[in-house]
């Protein structure tokens, strides 16, 4: 259960040229991720939060096949943090959302994100 100094949340990650690790779960030699843009991976997110906002696409399926982060074998889910556990772009727009709330793109050293806050 998600106390005032903790959130659930899961999300989606894109990686691009300019991610800290070059390499993910379904693409271990980074080959997909070198060749994406910084533009093309937010372009990919907002199609897909577009999508999942209009109901044409689950955000838990979505993670699970697109997520670049090992989350995505629970659908994204990062189970609960505190502050100081996440990135600080990561963390902020995480802690502003209402259960259940999708954020806009966000940046992080990791690559771009769509999160829900689930607690």
């Amino acid at each position: 259960m998600a106390t005032k100094q903790q959130v659930r949340a899961s999300h989606i990650l894109i990686k691009h040229q300019g991610s800290r690790r070059k390499a993910s779960w379904k693409d271990p030699e980074g080959r997909v991720i070198l060749n994406t843009t910084k533009e093309s991976a937010i372009s990919q997110l907002k199609s897909l939060r577009d999508d999942i906002l209009s109901g044409k696409a689950n955000f838990e399926d979505a993670a699970s096949r697109i997520s670049d982060c090992s989350s995505a074998k629970r659908g994204g889910d990062l189970g609960l943090f505190g502050p100081g556990q996440m990135q600080k772009p990561f963390e902020e727009a995480t802690f502003a959302l209402k259960v259940d709330e999708i954020s806009d793109i966000v940046e992080t050293d990791s690559g771009v994100h769509i999160i829900k806050r689930t607690e």
